[in-house]
């Protein structure tokens, strides 16, 4: 086959792709101009975007050649915001969309209905989907084709991930930092990413920073990401496709002499990793000019270039041309099928990029061999009788998970994992870093399965591209400083919340976030670490999808993550400290309580089966102080009856109806009956509970304490008090709430306040809390 032969079938593809584009943005009907087209042929509401489509169908005409001459194991991820129509296309072409949606055929009638659904009510999204055979990446926000691509061949030796990056996206901090992804790539057993970097010059009214500024400054700057750029540019097709078939054969080529050179020969030296740079215009094919004014090649392509096709006959004419200058009649037979010449441009099988299994994860997932937490718990003979760091405990648990699945889980975090007291893991693992390692440096090597770059943004890019790709991790950050993936999380919920309703998708491993060095011991860092709002913004997600736990203490931390580490297709938020505190749960208790979700502690209870208040509780902080203050109500006010709750699942306070968790309501008034007072200690805003909890029979009494927004560098008992969530503020809210209590109690209730003065001038005075409050325990035979 001469070249010129095989750049006209590569052109054909394009060509082809390019019209189903085009048809899927304006048309309804008439998909093969079997009729001038009329108004009733266009959609009455116009939406898409075409200005980064004919180069995203490029790469994609490309990489099947690719594919299939070499017989690559490859996946594309499409960068660029909206690049819906060349995903849709390139899967009806490939054959996998006919298979997936039935009713859509790779026929006339099939190409109708593609049209028709393309940003239409009932029909599909117009960036790329998770309704959409191949993606594993949501087109709509920038930032993050990179992250997810690294994440994606973590582990999959075979895999390349060819990752188009925008050069609007290019601008982006996200995408910024994931560019040093490739510092963290084992050749040996991680697989490639090809990044093309689509110069097409605009956004959507403004020109891009890496389309202006000189080329050799874009070059240098590509080769300190640590990147060989391979320059494909033009306006030409042929010569743009001439151009592009040479790179990406030398790029693979150097690819496997990367990884050979690492497998064969032990040569983990890290070198440049090849890259593309594609220059071509933007909406490239489209009209070059609307209206007198230039189109292709500026921010005008953008979106829509004709916008007035239904109404306006001259648009209505030139879309038309626009339509038949990809010469349909050639890629299409009589009935709308592809013609053979081009079906044979595809790759076969699992090979079609839109049917790789690693873009539908679900069809890879292997569950965890994961050991019972039981067997990393900790001994407790009694109530608070102990003290141990949660969160080192759970290191010594994930050791385990990392020994037991060495090529299937991984732990990601900015940096932190020794901080937040998870080191153990390095007993089985080292972090994995393939710059250049030092002798100073502790648990580095070019391979491992912590991943640490101070990039909360790149985390969660690679931990989705991992779990995405059929995997399986644990993300571990500060509190405060997880708002940082807010809006990926949210992009993240949303795939999840559609692939339920998608069969051909399986259920993906869930997204599992530790939350440690809380708001509420964060006493040397201060208010700018005092944050525990994340949890309020998980909430706001689909029900079916989020979890949030917070267990008390180490036993039940370990068995709330057993739970997450085995649970598929949810988000799992678990906040847990890192500092000493007591443990109130042998494990055989811990695993109940979490089974339940939450429950009476009947040794912290006083009052039987009609109690006068119910003093709750969530988050081991506010368990410390409610506890605290049961001791002293049994000291000063032993007369009143008090029934102490424990909430380590948040969303068994939702109503059944509204959370799968929630309980019904007649277990809810159960624990917390129908008419006594509620006092609730909560770990985050206290509103939230009250939202969580309005439908709720006692709703009226129920009062929350949590945090204010109150904070600074002090001690951790003057931190609760500055938010009134301390132990004595409990017992002047109890004896504030339960009815005859006020005037009999008010010697009680200036205790309490005088004691809060004292504690407050204590920590002031001497640096450090009140001996009677720093050295608290439970009492000794209190476990009744």
């Amino acid at each position: 086959m001469t070249e010129e032969h095989e750049l006209g079938r590569l052109d054909a593809w394009w060509r082809a792709a390019n019209y189903l584009s085009v048809g899927q943005i304006y048309l309804r009907d008439n998909p093969l101009l079997r009729r001038p087209l009329e108004p009733e042929d266009i959609k009455p509401r116009l939406l898409g975007h075409w200005g980064t489509t004919p180069g995203l169908n490029l790469v994609w005409t490309h990489l099947h050649r690719l594919i299939r001459e070499r017989d690559v194991d490859a996946i594309l991820l499409a960068g660029p915001g909206h690049g819906g129509p060349a995903a849709v296309a390139n899967a009806w072409l490939e054959g996998t969309y006919s298979e997936v949606y039935r009713h859509i055929g790779r026929d006339e009638a099939g190409m109708r209905r593609l049209f028709a659904q393309f940003s239409a009510p009932g029909g599909v999204p117009s960036h790329v989907a998770p309704e959409t055979p191949g993606s594993i990446h949501e087109g709509g926000e920038l930032g993050y084709v990179l992250s997810h691509a690294y994440g994606a061949v973590l582990d999959n030796p075979d895999l390349v991930a060819v990752a188009v990056v925008g050069d609007g996206e290019f601008e982006t901090g996200p995408l910024a930092a994931s560019w040093h992804a490739d510092k963290f790539l084992d050749p040996v057993a991680d697989g490639a990413v090809l990044p093309v970097l689509h110069l097409n010059g605009y956004k959507i009214a403004n020109p891009t920073v890496p389309a202006r500024i000189p080329r050799e400054e874009l070059l240098a700057l590509l080769r300190g990401y640590g990147h060989e750029a391979l320059t494909v540019e033009g306006d030409d097709p042929l010569d743009v496709h001439r151009q592009l078939l040479a790179a990406m054969d030398a790029a693979h080529d150097r690819i496997r002499e990367i990884q050979a050179a690492a497998r064969d020969h032990g040569d983990v030296v890290r070198r440049p990793w090849p890259m593309i740079l594609l220059v071509t215009p933007k909406g490239w094919t489209g009209p070059r000019e609307v209206d007198g004014v230039p189109v292709e090649g500026t921010w005008r392509a953008h979106q829509v270039p004709l916008a007035g096709t239904r109404e306006n006959p001259a648009h209505r004419a030139q879309l038309e041309e626009w339509l038949r200058s990809y010469r349909p009649e050639e890629l299409f037979d009589a009935d709308g099928r592809p013609v053979p010449e081009l079906l044979d441009l595809a790759p076969v099988g699992d090979r079609r990029t839109s049917a790789n299994p690693h873009a539908n994860g679900g069809l890879l997932r292997r569950p965890l061999d994961l050991p019972r937490f039981s067997t990393a718990a900790v001994e407790v003979t009694a109530p608070g009788a102990s003290t141990h760091e949660p969160t080192r405990v759970l290191g010594n648990y994930l050791a385990e998970v990392i020994r037991r699945n060495p090529d299937i889980f991984r732990l990601f975090g900015p940096d932190e994992t020794a901080s937040n007291r998870l080191d153990a893991v390095y007993e089985v693992t080292d972090k994995v870093f393939a710059g250049e390692i030092r002798e100073v440096d502790e648990h580095l090597a070019p391979h491992g399965r912590v991943m640490e770059i101070l990039s909360e943004h790149t985390c969660q890019g690679w931990l989705e591209g991992y779990l995405l790709t059929g995997r399986h991790g644990l993300f571990s950050c500060y509190e405060a400083f997880i708002h940082l993936v807010d809006s990926m999380l949210n992009q993240h919920a949303k795939w999840l919340k559609t692939t339920r309703t998608l069969d051909w998708r399986p259920p993906i491993s869930s997204l599992n976030y530790l939350l440690t060095s809380h708001v509420w011991r964060q006493d040397h860092n201060g208010f700018s670490h005092q944050d525990p709002g994340f949890i309020d913004h998980v909430v706001n997600k689909k029900a079916e999808v989020v979890r949030v736990y917070l267990p008390p203490d180490a036993n039940t931390l370990l068995a709330t993550m057993e739970h997450c580490l085995a649970s598929s297709h949810y988000v799992n938020v678990v906040v847990a400290g890192k500092q000493p505190s007591y443990d109130w749960l042998d494990p055989a208790a811990a695993d109940l309580h979490c089974a339940r979700g939450l429950g009476i502690w009947d040794w912290a209870s006083s009052g039987g089966e009609d109690p006068d208040v119910v003093l709750a509780c969530a988050g081991d902080v506010p368990t410390l102080e409610a506890l605290a203050a049961v001791s002293l109500l049994r000291e000063h006010l032993p007369e009143v009856g008090v029934r102490f709750v424990n909430v380590v699942d948040l969303m068994r306070l939702q109503d059944e109806r509204e959370h799968p968790h929630g309980l019904g309501d007649a277990a809810f008034d159960a624990v917390f009956t129908t008419d006594r007072p509620i006092v609730f200690a909560y770990h985050g805003y206290p509103w939230l509970i009250h939202r969580l909890t309005y439908r709720r029979t006692n709703h009226h009494n129920l009062h929350v304490r949590g945090y204010l927004e109150e904070g600074t560098t002090t001690t951790p008992f003057d931190m609760v008090m500055m938010n009134d969530l301390d132990r004595y503020h409990l017992v002047m809210d109890v004896i504030d709430r339960v009815p005859g209590l006020g005037s009999r109690a008010a010697e009680v209730r200036q205790l309490m306040e005088d004691s809060r003065r004292r504690a407050r001038a204590w920590t002031r005075e001497h640096g450090e809390d009140l001996p009677e409050v720093r050295d608290w325990s439970w009492p000794a035979g209190g476990d009744r």
